[in-house]
Parts: structure tokens; C-alpha cells; sequence
């Protein structure tokens, strides 16, 4: 028997998934070692990041070959804007981060690149292709939200953020879409195509956890 759809993309990703484990990101969230001012400027990026990434699901949802597909990703875009946010408002509150700043920050270098790269190929590519493209960010941050959830963070701050991606209302987001994803019909080059887009979203997993430890900016 063939190996379903989401089980090829995910060993397709799996040093890129150790190399995650791996970061001082995300190691740092676990034992308290993060420097404040990473975690800072990863809120404020990943709000900015999130309202893309809503877009990028309602996009995914209105190509979908049938209404409870499309119901489910637009309520997935829907909570996002509703819960997700509200979480990281009240981190940013936490920090003592104005809003009204966050709102108005840059998006640094990787995370226009990787929302890019999620709105044209949701938007210029196959259904399917979308479904590779935003499955990473479900599928990864479940993981991770479990990995450290059995860890525990000694800083209240992280550990909140842990709770959230680590819980089971996430996770049971992530098991939707990836349930999804085996249910496509495509053809192999089609199939091809859709491994790429996750494997390169993947990569820009890891990316934004560097991107947040480094505190990219622009070079000019």
C-alpha cells in the first residue's frame, strides 16, 4: 500500500522539523532562556503574520470542491482573527507593547517573503496546492505546542503561548486540514507540486523562529 498524502509530506519534512526542535527559539521558550526582546518582536511580527495567513485560508476555502471544506477553512480564518489575536493582544499588553505600535510595525524580511509566497501560490495554484502551502503552519505549530507542552516553560508568558498552540482545540484544527489533505485527488505531477509547496513553507516554518531569535531587519 502507498503511504497516504500527509504522511509523504511529513517525512518529506523531517529534518526541517528537527532543525525546529532544535532552535533556541523554541528550546529557549521551553527553559526560560529566550531573550525577552526575541519574544517581543516574534508577537508583534506573528500577529502581522496571522491576519496574511487568515487571508491565505479564506482564499484556500473558496476554491474548495465542496461547502464543508469551504466552512471549515473560513471558520478556521474566523478564529484566528477572533482567538489567536485576542492571544496575542494580551501578550502584547503583558510586554507593554502599545497596539497601536504593532499595528503600525514592518513586517521583517522572511515574513513578507513567506506571506508572499502563501497569497500567490493560493491564489495562481490548484486547490490542492493551497492546501500543501497552509498545512505547515497547522500541522508544525501543533506539534511544537505538544513537544513543549510536555516541557513546560518556567516564564508565564511562553507558557501561555504553549498552552494555546499545545491544546487540544488547535491540534483538532490541525487533524481537520490534514485530514483534508488525504482526501485530495490529484494527479502525480499535481502531487509533486503540492510536496513542494510544503516542504517550502516548511523551511519558512523554521525561518520565522529565526527570524524572531535574530530580530531581522532590513539591510537598507
Amino acid at each position: 500500500m502507498t503511504d497516504s498524502l500527509s504522511a509523504e509530506l511529513w517525512r518529506g519534512i523531517s529534518g526541517i522539523y528537527a532543525a525546529i526542535l532544535a532552535h533556541p527559539f523554541v528550546t529557549g521558550l521551553a527553559d526560560g532562556s529566550l531573550p525577552r526582546e526575541s519574544f517581543e518582536f516574534f508577537v508583534v511580527q506573528d500577529a502581522l503574520y496571522l491576519r496574511k495567513y487568515a487571508q491565505s485560508l479564506a482564499a484556500v476555502g473558496s476554491r474548495a470542491p465542496d461547502t464543508t471544506q469551504t466552512e471549515m477553512f473560513a471558520r478556521h480564518a474566523a478564529g484566528i482573527v477572533a482567538a489567536e489575536l485576542s492571544l496575542h493582544e494580551s501578550l502584547l499588553a503583558d510586554l507593554g507593547i502599545d497596539p497601536a505600535t504593532a499595528d503600525a510595525a514592518e513586517e521583517a524580511p522572511t515574513n513578507l517573503a513567506y506571506t508572499s509566497y502563501l497569497l500567490a501560490t493560493v491564489t495562481g495554484g490548484s486547490y490542492g496546492e493551497g492546501v500543501g502551502a497552509v498545512l505547515p503552519c497547522y500541522w508544525i505549530y501543533a506539534e511544537v505546542g505538544k513537544h513543549l507542552l510536555e516541557r513546560g516553560s518556567p516564564d508565564p508568558r511562553y507558557q501561555r503561548w504553549i498552552d494555546t498552540y499545545g491544546g487540544d482545540e488547535f491540534g483538532d484544527e490541525a487533524r481537520e486540514v490534514i485530514a483534508v489533505t488525504d482526501k485530495l485527488e490529484v494527479a502525480p505531477a499535481e502531487r509533486t507540486r503540492i510536496a513542494r509547496h510544503f516542504r517550502t513553507t516548511s523551511r519558512y516554518e523554521w525561518m520565522f523562529w529565526d527570524m524572531g531569535y535574530r530580530r531581522e531587519s532590513w539591510p537598507l
